[in-house]
């Protein structure tokens, strides 16, 4: 399944109801592409959890490529960046650390 250039809250509805078909229309490994996604948002790595959970429902191995930096970036703040590979070329791009006073993750 390729994910189109926008898969923020607007969108993810409709993508959400295209996991299941994209799903089992695909032999092997289910690859999601995401190298097209310009506007993203916490909705859509809710999407992307959704399509992990129907993977691993269905027996299946998941795989999602082409992952923008700035998404890997949003999904380690939220805690779960072992779901998204590091972007090319994302080795240097900043880690969210805990705030010293044990408050909201930052990125630095």
């Amino acid at each position: 399944m390729k994910l189109p250039d926008d898969a923020s809250i607007e969108h993810v509805t409709e993508l959400a109801a295209q996991l299941p078909q994209s799903l089992e229309s695909s032999q092997g490994t289910w690859q999601i592409d995401a190298s097209a996604l310009k506007a993203f948002d916490s909705s859509t790595i809710a999407l992307l959890l959704q399509a992990r959970r129907l993977a691993k429902a269905a027996g299946r191995d998941i795989e999602i490529i082409g992952v923008p930096p700035t998404l890997s970036q949003l999904a380690r703040l939220y805690g779960i960046g072992d779901l998204l590979p590091a972007a090319a070329g994302d080795a240097g791009a900043p880690r969210p650390t805990e705030a010293p006073s044990g408050g909201v993750p930052h990125l630095g």
